[in-house]
């Protein structure tokens, strides 16, 4: 029988998300899941709440429990995970997972983790067999997927890979968790406190192997118009973890698109005198907030009106949320002319991924969900061996038919003009 998905941390904001679309889905009960958290009160009222004929099975375990965590993973086919912040209580468990050869998601977006649990526990999870899949959520499932699926659709459509892809936010609607408020602020904590970790964090290619790490240097989004999509474009708060995940993408698959391939993203504000407007005041708030979260007294202040831990969207606005991305990519390529000499061309590839539901929470439990359920079902531990791999460099062939089929998104290639 397949060992079971175990969900950790199943009673936290996304966690009880996640669990209540597993149930949705194991509606002949032959999905085989668990519940896991360090509150069995709190693991029985999310069992009754769930109620029906397969009710899924609870199992205890704390994120500082090695014992409880070890139990998990000589049960489990795939744990995921939901326990953040992940820098403060994610460690544990990807250790214990690394030590017992077991396979691994979860939907953090914390680079510098990331980078410490690849510099600690790589070699063993290859030695291991255990496959560590991190950023299955929102950050950074549909920029690494949607960059894979632009780049499969420039081979067709061209016969090469665009060495450019900007990935736009055309419209987004969702909220934050007080999860997700809790590991920016780790983040900034951090950062302040530790120049080499700012230094790090500003590297595009922090989470590359260091043996393949590109040098070209990558664009620098600021308030600008972007011919590409006749729009004016700001940061995309997303734009710092989901670019390092794109470019360790590119580095694990063998640089198919090139040691001089260019990644950004922004989000479209509109192409009249008012988008240049929230452009600029939209980048100047990104700066603002980041800066007040490094500061104590700023930090302490923005916590008190943010969401807590536990706290996120409502459902309703789970339910009305959704994202609408564009993906750009341009060919550099030579042809010859009528002379006899080479020119220069340049062709392009549009693709768009549409997500239903809030993006941050209820698009992102069914995309964790899907993408655990690729690793255990879809691709071999021979394909794919132990250690730590991207959405893309791990799942993507797989994984984008599961999105388009149970998750409820959209990739589409259109033509030229928006």
């Amino acid at each position: 029988m397949t060992k079971p998905l175990i969900v950790f941390g199943a009673t936290s904001f996304v966690g009880q998300i996640l669990c209540r679309y597993l149930h949705e889905l194991n509606h002949d009960g032959e999905l085989n899941w668990l519940m896991a958290a360090r509150s069995e009160e709190k693991l029985k009222r999310m069992q009754q709440e769930l109620g029906g004929p397969h009710m899924p099975e609870y199992r205890l375990a704390d994120a500082a429990n090695d014992t409880q965590l070890r139990a998990l993973c000589d049960e489990a086919g795939v744990i995921i995970s939901t326990v953040g912040p992940y820098a403060l209580y994610g460690e544990p468990l990807i250790k214990a997972c690394v030590e017992t050869g077991t396979d691994y998601c979860d939907l953090t977006g914390e680079t510098q983790w990331i980078r410490r649990m690849i510099d600690r526990y790589e070699n063993k999870a290859r030695d291991s067999g255990a496959r560590i899949v991190h950023c299955c959520g929102f950050d950074s499932i549909p920029s690494d997927l949607g960059v894979w699926f632009l780049q499969q659709q420039a081979q067709k459509q061209l016969g090469t890979h665009c060495q450019q892809v900007k990935m736009r936010v055309r419209k987004f609607k969702g909220g934050f968790s007080g999860g997700t408020v809790a590991s920016m602020m780790n983040v900034a904590k951090e950062a302040a406190k530790d120049s080499a970790l700012r230094r790090e964090l500003s590297d595009p290619y922090a989470l590359c192997p260091a043996d393949s790490k590109p040098t070209v240097r990558q664009p620098k989004i600021g308030a600008a118009m972007d011919e590409d999509v006749n729009s004016w474009i700001a940061p995309f708060v997303m734009e710092a973890i989901n670019t390092r995940i794109v470019h360790r993408s590119n580095a694990l698959l063998g640089h198919p698109w090139g040691q001089d391939f260019l990644y950004d993203e922004a989000v479209m504000t509109g192409a009249e005198k008012k988008g240049q407007s929230r452009a600029k005041r939209t980048a100047l708030g990104q700066s603002l907030m980041m800066l007040g979260f490094a500061v104590p007294p700023t930090r302490w202040l923005m916590s008190r009106f943010l969401p807590k831990p536990g706290e996120g969207p409502s459902p309703e606005m789970q339910r009305t949320g959704f994202f609408d991305l564009v993906f750009v990519g341009h060919s550099s390529s030579t042809e010859g002319d009528n002379t006899g000499d080479s020119v220069g061309t340049k062709q392009t590839v549009r693709t768009t991924l549409y997500g239903e539901r809030d993006p941050g929470y209820g698009a992102t439990a069914r995309m964790l969900g899907q993408a655990a359920l690729c690793l255990r079902d879809d691709v071999s531990k021979k394909d794919k061996p132990g250690g730590f791999w991207t959405p893309a460099s791990a799942l993507a062939e797989p994984l984008i038919p599961r999105l388009e089929a149970h998750a409820g998104l959209s990739f589409k290639v259109v033509p030229e003009s928006l």
